[in-house]
C-alpha cells in the first residue's frame, strides 16, 4: 500500500507538489483517519481526537470542488486551535489543486488497514514506509532528520531498553529511535508489564527534544500514529534546542543521532568543561552530563570526532576516563542520507565514580567499513547486514564473553591513551578494492571520499583559525 500511495506522488510531482508537501498531506489524512478510528474504538477512546473523526467523515462524503473547499476549511480550522491539534496543523495548507486527485488520495488512505484478515497493513506501518520513501527524495529535505532503520534496530538491540528505563533522544528528528525503543520494550516485555508500567511507558519514560519544527511535527505524528496517548505528546517531544537547557528528567538510556559539525552560535548550558563551537562535540558532552547513573548510551558520531585535535582530543580523553566507552561500530559510506561525513556508533556506560581509576578498560571496535560499500538510494543497508555485529556485541551478557573475530578487535585503555592524540580512528583490515586501483571503486564512492576528505580538512582549518583568533584578537 505504501508503494501504491507513493506512486500517486508521481502525478502530483508534475504539478509542482514536492515530496515533503505530499508526505504532509498523507500525514494529515492518516491523522484524521486515525482520529476517527480511536473515536469509535470499543476499547480505547481518545476524546481529544473526536474533532478529527468528524472532519474525516465529512471528507469521505464530499466530491469535486466541494471536497477541496471542505479540506481547505478543515486545515484552516485546526491550524487556528490553541492545543496539540493546532500545533500539528499550524502550517498546514493544501497544495493539491485537482479535486479528483485529492479524492483518490483520501480513498487510498481510507483503505489502509481494511484489507482482508491475514494481509492487514496498519496505518502505522504504511506511515513508516512512506517516511522512508520521502527521505529517498532529495527535494524532501528529510534525510538529515532520519536515521536508517537498520542502524536504529542495531542501536536498540544492543541497548536493550526495558519497561523501567527512562529513554531520551536529545535530537530525535522524526522519532525513529524513540519508537524503536518502545517497540522493543513491548515486543519483549508486553506479557509481563504491569498496568502502571504500560501507562508510564507512554506517559513519561520515552521522551525527546528536536530543534527543527518540521521534524518535531513528524515525530509527534509518528508517536500518535503508533498508539501513544495524544495528551502526552507535547510533553514527550519538546520543540527546543537541547543544548540550551538540561533535561528535567534523568534518563538512564540515551539513543541519539545528533547533528555533525558546526551550527548556529549558541551559548550552551553550564557544565561543558571543553568549550567549543562544534555542535557534535557539545551534544556528546551534553549526553555524557545528562545520562543518569547507572546509564548507557548509543550515539552516532562522525569520524572527525574520533581523530580531530583541539577540543575533540580533549573530549576523547575526558570520556575515556570518566565513562566506560566499550564499543565502537565503524559504519561504511552511503549508509546515511548525507554522505559528506562517515559515521560510527559509539556505545558507552556511565557508572559510579571509581576515584582516580579510568572507567574505560577495553574498547571493542567492529570494522563494518572495510570492503563494504552502500548507497542510500540504490543499495540500502539492511537489518541482516548488522546481525553479525549484534551477535558479537552480545547484548545482555558480560563483555568478558566477547570473542575477537576478523572484524571485531579489542584495545585496552592504555593502548588508546598511547595513540597520538588518543586517536580512536582505528583500522586494521585492508580494503581489497584499493589493492587494485581507485578506478575499481564506483564514481559515487570516490566522490563521497573526496567530499569527506575536504570536510575534514575544512574542520582542521577552522580549528587553526580559532586558535589564531585567540592569540591575536585583531585577526
Amino acid at each position: 500500500m505504501a508503494e501504491k500511495l507513493w506512486e500517486s506522488f508521481g502525478l502530483l510531482r508534475n504539478e509542482g507538489v514536492s515530496a515533503l508537501e505530499y508526505l504532509n498531506q498523507l500525514t494529515y489524512l492518516i491523522f484524521l483517519k486515525r482520529g476517527h478510528e480511536l473515536a469509535y474504538d470499543g476499547i480505547v477512546s481518545d476524546l481529544a481526537l473526536q474533532p478529527l473523526s468528524d472532519a474525516w467523515q465529512s471528507l469521505l462524503a464530499k466530491d469535486g470542488q466541494a471536497l477541496k473547499e471542505a479540506y481547505d476549511h478543515i486545515l484552516r480550522t485546526f491550524a487556528s486551535q490553541e492545543d496539540l491539534i493546532g500545533d500539528i496543523f499550524r502550517s498546514a495548507y493544501n497544495p493539491i489543486q485537482d479535486p479528483d486527485k485529492l479524492k483518490k488520495l483520501i480513498v487510498d488512505v481510507s483503505g489502509l488497514g481494511s484489507e482482508q484478515v491475514g494481509n492487514k497493513e496498519s496505518s502505522e506501518k504504511v506511515y513508516k514506509s512512506l517516511l522512508a520513501l520521502a527521505v529517498d527524495d532529495d527535494r524532501s529535505g528529510l534525510g538529515q532528520y532520519y536515521t536508517p532503520q537498520a542502524v536504529i534496530r542495531a542501536m536498540v538491540a544492543c541497548a536493550q531498553p526495558g519497561p523501567d528505563d527512562i529513554i531520551y533522544d536529545p535530537a530525535c528528528g522524526t522519532g525513529g529511535l524513540l519508537l524503536a525503543a518502545r517497540d522493543h520494550i513491548l515486543r519483549h516485555h508486553r506479557n509481563d508489564m504491569t498496568a502502571e508500567q504500560r501507562t508510564q511507558l507512554d506517559g513519561s519514560r520515552i521522551f525527546g527534544t528536536e530543534l527543527v519544527s518540521g521534524a518535531s511535527l513528524l515525530a509527534k505524528m509518528n508517536l500518535i500514529l503508533h498508539g501513544m496517548d495524544s495528551g502526552n505528546i507535547d510533553r514527550l517531544v519538546e520543540d527546543r534546542d537541547a543544548l540550551l537547557e538540561r533535561s528535567h528528567l534523568n534518563p538512564n538510556i540515551i539513543l541519539a543521532n545528533p547533528p555533525f559539525g558546526r551550527g548556529p552560535r549558541t551559548t550552551p548550558i553550564a557544565g561543558f568543561r571543553v568549550p567549543t563551537g562544534n555542535r557534535e562535540l557539545n551534544y556528546l558532552q551534553y549526553i555524557a552530563s545528562t545520562l543518569g547513573i547507572p546509564g548507557k548510551a548509543a550515539v552516532i558520531v562522525s569520524d572527525n570526532l574520533l581523530f580531530a585535535g583541539g577540543a575533540a582530543h580533549k573530549i576523547r580523553r575526558q570520556i575515556l576516563k570518566e565513562l566506560d566507552v566499550h564499543t565502537l561500530l565503524r559504519l561504511p559510506s552511503g549508509v546515511f542520507y548525507s554522505t559528506a561525513v562517515r559515521a560510527n556508533i559509539l556505545f558507552f556506560d556511565k557508572k559510579e565514580d571509581r576515584l582516580q581509576a579510568p572507567q574505560t578498560s577495553m574498547l571493542w571496535v567492529y570494522d563494518f567499513r572495510t570492503d563494504k560499500h552502500f548507497s542510500y538510494t540504490r543499495n540500502h543497508l539492511t537489518l541482516e547486514d548488522l546481525d553479525d555485529f549484534v551477535m558479537c556485541y552480545r547484548p545482555g551478557e558480560s563483555r568478558a564473553n566477547r570473542v575477537e573475530t576478523e572484524r571485531f578487535k579489542s584495545f585496552s585503555y592504555e593502548e588508546l591513551m598511547d595513540r597520538d592524540q588518543v586517536n580512536m580512528d582505528i583500522t586494521w583490515l585492508k580494503d581489497s578494492s584499493r589493492k587494485r586501483s581507485s578506478s575499481a571503486l564506483a564514481p559515487d564512492v570516490i566522490a563521497r571520499e573526496i567530499v569527506e576528505d575536504l570536510t575534514v580538512a575544512l574542520d582542521g582549518f577552522s580549528v587553526i583559525a580559532n586558535l589564531l583568533t585567540k592569540q591575536d584578537p585583531s585577526v
